[in-house]
């Protein structure tokens, strides 16, 4: 996993990575990735990374990159990175405003344009935590429900044709998530 945050997205995934139903099965690596790196040159990274390791070569099934669009001044060349992350066989998970809008999922619908101030008011609402830090192990018995909200968020977008960048509000952590979730069960089953 290649993480453009250094705290929020960092505590979430290392309290997932903690979690006994995933931890026995699946190995989530982020040690020595570039964070707080631009989309672009995580991708950049990341495809480089899977280029040292092909699937079905290597010990690495996938690679992903979470990073946020970031409202109201988008991060630039968005586009770009996720189109070479396509290309390059990197999978993406990007949050629209920002990750803090994920985490919100967790609590609440949320169908409504944010900027990143606004989820980060929003999630204050729910968590209480006023800077980037977070109790990542709050928010994993909620997960069922916040990947079943973005998911939604996913198919409203794609019935009125609203496109990246400007699907807000949005997040693919559910894609990343359910990936975890489907190497845990296949290899549960293969034991």
């Amino acid at each position: 996993m290649f993480c453009e945050g250094t705290l929020t997205e960092i505590d979430y995934l290392k309290a997932l990575k903690a979690d006994p139903a995933v931890n026995k099965v699946v190995s989530l690596d982020m040690d020595g990735q570039p964070h707080g790196a631009v989309p672009l040159t995580l991708v950049r990274a990341a495809a480089c990374f899977r280029a040292r390791s092909p699937a079905g070569q290597s010990e690495v099934d996938e690679v992903w990159c979470i990073f946020d669009v970031e409202w109201p001044q988008n991060h630039p060349n968005l586009k770009e990175a996720v189109a070479l992350a396509r290309d390059r066989g990197v999978n993406v998970a990007v949050s629209n405003p920002c990750f803090e809008l994920w985490l919100l999922l967790h609590f609440q619908d949320q169908s409504a344009w944010l900027d990143n101030r606004g989820a980060r008011r929003e999630l204050e609402r729910h968590d209480g935590i006023e800077d980037k830090s977070i109790e990542g192990a709050r928010y994993m018995p909620l997960r069922d429900r916040a990947i079943d909200r973005a998911r939604d968020l996913a198919r409203r977008h794609e019935g009125n044709g609203t496109e990246f960048p400007r699907d807000n509000p949005s997040s693919d952590m559910y894609r990343f998530l359910e990936a975890v979730e489907n190497l845990a069960t296949e290899e549960h089953r293969e034991n």
